[in-house]
């Protein structure tokens, strides 16, 4: 069974930093493509950034420069490094895995099966 529990969310202010952990269990977690979201108050839930086994990776437009997506096979953690926070990006943050078309390098939520329950991230001003 699946699961993916989500760790490193807290409160900061404009220009700080945090690092979001992903701990996969109950797969083979670098047979996986693995994603990152985010949903704010009354937003529909939006890509953030993604990440398939060859290390190719993808970021939206509002995070390129700020967050980095990265991997540890052999700990099965997937990680959000964000830096220069906007109180825009305050949502809760959650991480996403599917084992399908595993070349397929997209922030579609439609297109990840597994998900975590979410880390908060608030970003003060």
């Amino acid at each position: 069974q699946v699961q993916l529990v989500e760790s490193g969310g807290g409160s900061v202010q404009a220009g700080g930093s945090l690092r979001l952990s992903c701990a996969g269990s109950g797969y083979t977690y670098s047979n996986y493509r693995m994603g990152w979201f985010r949903q704010g108050p009354g937003k529909e839930r939006e890509g953030v950034a993604a990440i398939i086994s060859d290390g190719r990776t993808t970021y939206a437009d509002s995070v390129k420069g700020r967050f980095t997506i990265s991997q540890d096979n052999a700990k099965s953690t997937l990680y959000l490094q964000m830096n220069s926070l906007k109180p825009e990006d305050t949502a809760m943050y959650y991480c996403a895995a599917d084992d399908r078309l595993k070349q397929l390098l997209t922030m579609n939520p439609t297109l990840y099966n597994y998900w975590g329950l979410g880390t908060q991230v608030t970003v003060s001003s």
